[in-house]
């Protein structure tokens, strides 16, 4: 075979193709998470701190100290919760969204880029414009309140832990909700003409519809936009670093937070790393579990 024909063969063989194409993502996968992880792995079993680099082995110790840590079972409740709560609005406002986003009106473009511009807005910049917003001095929120008589002075959103933990999760559904809501959008749109018209031929009102039609139709579907909003309500830190930093009394501290101060700030890398990897088995079992259910209520 000429070296012309072997060139004209690999690019026209797919597989080859395939495995080029994709190589620059596994790459980028392999140097950006499969090394840290391995890291974080070998870091759990050891000692080492940043005082300390050297990789002293320890077994199980360091998961041991961790688990005796009480911030760290606050966090893992306050992770549990966290998800749990902020996900039951997100679903919600998704799905009201998207029937929103489905219909046809005046303006429909102005409002699905209101809607969407929360997701695509930097996490960082939306997040500090959500720390002035909650301000315990010059808060908006607490003007107009006091402007219409609801209260006399201020409400101090980030200093009081029931509503610390209120506002981070009104900030974490007000950024995930807009993208479970094109996800489901993207289901709707897929649900066959035929099916709406029969539904209206019967008489269905709008609320019949929904909760008849479309939510038993796109359950594989809002399982999907549940999963990626737990995976980012899970991992994510930015939003409870920079409103909170896991105040106040750790009310607002979850893993990933406490994994930063603990091994970043706090300079105990092997506990720092030991924290993360908690991430690890809750990501996965959550996973396998919302992949499940879709796939069962797929079937059915």
């Amino acid at each position: 075979m000429t070296t012309e024909r072997k060139q004209r063969y690999l690019s026209d063989s797919p597989r080859f193709l395939g495995a080029l194409f994709i190589s620059p993502t596994v790459l980028y996968i392999i140097a950006l998470v499969g090394f840290p992880f391995v890291l974080a792995i070998l870091y759990a079993f050891t000692d080492i701190t940043t005082g300390d680099p050297d990789l002293d082995f320890v077994g199980l110790e360091t998961f041991r100290a961790v688990w005796a840590d009480p911030v760290f079972r606050r966090a893992l409740g306050n992770t549990f919760w966290f998800a749990v709560i902020a996900n039951l609005f997100v679903v919600i406002l998704a799905t009201g969204m998207a029937e929103l986003l489905t219909r046809d009106f005046k303006g429909k473009w102005f409002v699905r880029f209101l809607l969407l511009l929360p997701w695509v807005a930097p996490v960082s910049l939306a997040t500090v414009t959500w720390l002035w917003t909650l301000d315990s001095v010059f808060s908006p929120i607490d003007w107009i309140l006091r402007r219409i008589g609801m209260i006399d002075g201020n409400m101090f959103w980030l200093g009081r832990p029931n509503l610390a933990f209120l506002s981070v999760v009104v900030v974490h559904v007000w950024r995930i909700a807009p993208l479970a809501a094109v996800i489901v959008m993207a289901g709707m749109m897929a649900i066959p003409k035929d099916v709406h018209d029969a539904v209206e031929v019967d008489g269905a009102g709008p609320w019949r519809r929904l909760f008849e039609i479309n939510i038993p139709l796109l359950a594989p579907i809002i399982a999907v936009a549940v999963l990626f909003g737990v995976i980012l309500t899970i991992s994510d830190m930015s939003v409870i670093y920079v409103l909170t930093r896991g105040g106040p009394t750790n009310r607002t501290q979850v893993l990933s937070t406490w994994a930063f101060i603990k091994g970043i700030e706090g300079g105990a890398l092997g506990q720092g790393a030991a924290i993360a990897l908690f991430l690890f088995p809750v990501l996965v079992g959550l996973t396998a579990i919302i992949l499940r259910l879709a796939r069962r209520r797929e079937v059915l």
